[in-house]
């Protein structure tokens, strides 16, 4: 399992319309086939400055390589995320499993 995590801040204002728009075009996201548990979180912690997380489960790399070439994913960052997001940290794992 691979667990694909970005947090982020958007060039939107908190709250706004824009801001609202573009969480639901991320929710889109779930539409592609290989694509589970996608949930979006709002930072709470003064912490980081981060303002937002995107967090996602694939069944394998496989299907991890399948949604990053999906054109849905490919068109929303080629026209939502470019253009909208501020800065991000892409985070992508798998669980520990410790040798020995």
């Amino acid at each position: 399992m691979i667990q694909h995590t970005v947090v982020y801040c958007l060039k939107h204002p908190l709250g706004s319309a824009n801001e609202k728009d573009f969480q639901e075009a991320i929710a889109g996201l779930a539409k592609i086939p290989v694509v589970k548990h996608l949930k979006r979180h709002r930072q709470v912690s003064v912490k980081n400055k981060f303002t937002f997380c995107l967090s996602m489960e694939f069944a394998s790399m496989d299907d991890y390589r399948t949604y990053n070439e999906h054109p849905l994913h490919t068109d929303f960052v080629a026209n939502r995320w470019v253009p909208e997001v501020a800065d991000f940290l892409e985070i992508d794992y798998t669980a520990y499993k410790p040798k020995g």
